[in-house]
């Protein structure tokens, strides 16, 4: 079934070459309308401005590499997500990122048509969700032969476990097989704020700010548990938190 609209492709690469090389294969297709950008910094601009559909990024790029970009953009990330890298030792964080494929230059046409199909499939099935609030009211988790359901404002925070995320809820703590990003985009965001790669916190359980020994930020919630702040969100947090 053909798309109802052409598909807004970005392309993310610090090399003209390679990023070229893939604006030419995509810009072969009809339904897709295409636009690129060198540098990580960049990519984060466009997407928040332009909301691609798919995004065809490098890994390694000087001061703002692939994975990122993923981050800062939190919840903003566009539905399908390819990486393309000359290093196939990221394929594993990749796919925890929630990308759709993972392409590893040199690659063919045959290769690449695999991927841009099933990125068409991705947004074809997104496209056809009904339009309803992206934000859940509660989080489902297989649970003792059965299902748990976790209210997100119960959540104090989120933490990256490998293929899964773990909800740290009061005392308990909740495995659940998503990637942080897929996850992220479901909670409010006017609650949690991502302050780590690996960690995202509910910001009513915050109860400051602290500089450890070493001189790194943490967050400190209320239940007394210390989670690093990366400098990355550093900004985002305490401008969140009302601080100048």
């Amino acid at each position: 079934m053909p798309l109802p609209d052409r598909l807004r492709a970005l392309v993310v690469d610090d090399e003209p070459l390679a990023r070229k090389n893939l604006v030419i294969l995509l810009r072969a297709d009809p339904e897709i309308q295409v636009s690129e950008c060198g540098s990580g910094a960049d990519a984060i601009s466009q997407i928040r401005a332009n909301r691609p559909d798919v995004l065809f990024i490098d890994v390694q790029m000087p001061e703002c590499g692939g994975f990122d970009v993923l981050e800062m953009l939190g919840g903003d990330v566009p539905p399908a997500i390819v990486f393309v890298t000359a290093y196939d030792q990221y394929a594993l964080r990749a796919f925890e990122a929630g990308a759709l494929d993972y392409l590893l230059k040199p690659f063919d046409d045959a290769r690449f048509e695999r991927a841009l199909v099933r990125a068409k499939q991705k947004i074809e099935a997104v496209r056809a969700l009904p339009a309803v609030s992206q934000t859940v009211d509660r989080i489902a988790i297989k649970h003792s032969g059965g299902v748990l359901f976790v209210k997100p404002d119960a959540i104090d925070w989120i933490e990256a476990a490998d293929y899964y995320v773990c909800l740290h809820v009061g005392a308990k703590t909740h495995l659940l097989r998503r990637s942080m990003a897929e996850l992220e985009k479901e909670l409010d965001q006017g609650v949690f704020c991502r302050i780590h790669r690996s960690a995202i916190v509910n910001m009513r359980r915050v109860k400051s700010l602290s500089v450890n020994a070493q001189g790194d930020y943490e967050v400190v919630l209320e239940d007394a548990t210390h989670l690093r702040l990366s400098r990355r969100h550093r900004q985002r947090l305490q401008d969140r938190l009302g601080l100048r």
